[in-house]
């Protein structure tokens, strides 16, 4: 699942095959984008912050979100995305000075938008501080720390508002909860919220230049997590099984969350 690592670092591939380049072919396949061209461009910086990516190329910036289930693909010449075509939302095709081409294609991107560069900074203008952040401060603690107590919402609501702390997602919210020993319903104000905003941004550093994230310290499929996918299954560190249920947003959406009822107890 997309989260602050997985964007990161795909925000560190793109950079590293299309920065220097100029885009020779784009093709956007959402509606109001289908007329776009941006060949002629240089690709100046790819970037991400939170869960959104940034690619700056010359007077334009692409932003995207990739939601649930987008993905960014790079391929050599003749390569083809391993996805559905019908799920395609971008393909761009840039050169180098030498001459050589590379090609990207973005898939499953509920969010794609070609915005003027000198304003890509309000696509992003809402996000409380940025995990990731290469310039992550002390400072930005305590204003993700400030932000989350002031959402008023239980600590599994205010983990995955990106407003307060960017970066966490579904995956992450359920594991942070486990390892600070709370129940995902407790409200935010019986929380220590300072430990749960460095553990989130230790966690998030340790994983983003990780293909598969852990959790545990064991690489091992199905030891990765301590509870995310684990429902119904013993707790790796108790032996009770692990509980799994839906806990509301305030968007209206609901999420699976995972808990050890004997780790983390009801509050």
């Amino acid at each position: 699942m997309p989260e602050g690592d997985t964007i990161h670092r795909a925000a560190v591939n793109l950079a590293a095959a299309l920065v220097g380049r100029t885009i020779v072919r784009s093709d956007f396949r959402v509606p109001r984008l289908a007329t776009s061209d941006i060949a002629g461009e240089p690709v100046d910086e790819v970037l991400s912050v939170g869960k959104h990516l940034l690619m700056r190329c010359g007077r334009w910036t692409i932003h995207s979100h990739a939601g649930m289930d987008g993905l960014w693909h790079i391929l050599r010449p003749g390569e083809r995305a391993p996805v559905a075509v019908h799920t395609i939302r971008v393909v761009l095709e840039a050169e180098g000075a030498d001459g050589s081409r590379v090609q990207v294609v973005g898939s499953s991107l509920p969010v794609l938008e070609l915005l003027p560069r000198e304003r890509d900074g309000e696509a992003v203008a809402h996000l409380g501080p940025d995990l990731l952040s290469p310039s992550w401060s002390d400072a930005d603690a305590a204003e993700a720390a400030r932000r989350l107590r002031a959402t008023g919402a239980p600590v599994g609501v205010a983990l995955l508002d990106q407003t307060a702390m960017a970066g966490v997602g579904n995956v992450y919210r359920g594991e942070l909860c486990f390892l600070r020993g709370v129940h995902p319903a407790t409200p935010i104000d019986r929380v220590e919220v300072e430990p749960l905003v460095a553990l989130a941004r230790r966690l998030l550093v340790a994983n983003r230049d990780r293909t598969e994230r852990t959790f545990t310290g064991d690489a091992r499929r199905g030891r990765r997590t301590w509870v995310y996918g684990r429902g119904g299954q013993p707790c790796l560190r108790c032996g009770t099984r692990i509980r799994d249920a839906q806990l509301g947003l305030e968007d209206g959406m609901l999420r699976q969350v995972q808990w050890c009822p004997r780790c983390q107890p009801e509050p």
